[in-house]
């Protein structure tokens, strides 16, 4: 006579639907990433003036966002100390649009 070929039980599936594996958990919703918050300053104290005076007429590109960046004062500060750097001539005007002023450097031409 020949074999008969065993069933597998039922808990002999349960296990093999566990090995491979079997109903996935749920997913969970990431936090989001967070953002540092900026600590800028809201007024111009002797130190952030005079390294105003100084670095940002070497910079190539200069607009409100680099210069509120790198001095880390507030983005309106940083617009008007770019409007005064232009009164003395410091710096140059490239594009002057209602919401964004782009400046370059001065050169003596």
């Amino acid at each position: 006579m020949a074999k008969k070929e065993e069933k597998p039980s039922k808990t002999d599936k349960a296990e093999k639907a566990s090995k491979s594996g079997g109903k996935a958990k749920k997913k969970k919703w990431s936090k989001g990433k967070v953002r540092d918050k900026l600590n800028n300053a809201v007024l111009m104290d002797v130190s952030t003036y005079e390294k105003l005076t100084k670095e940002v007429p070497s910079y190539k590109l200069i607009t409100p966002a680099v210069v509120s960046d790198r001095l880390k004062v507030r983005g309106s500060l940083a617009r008007r100390a770019m409007t005064e750097l232009i009164n003395k001539g410091l710096i140059k005007p490239v594009v002057k649009h209602a919401r964004l002023l782009i400046c370059t450097r001065a050169t003596s031409e």
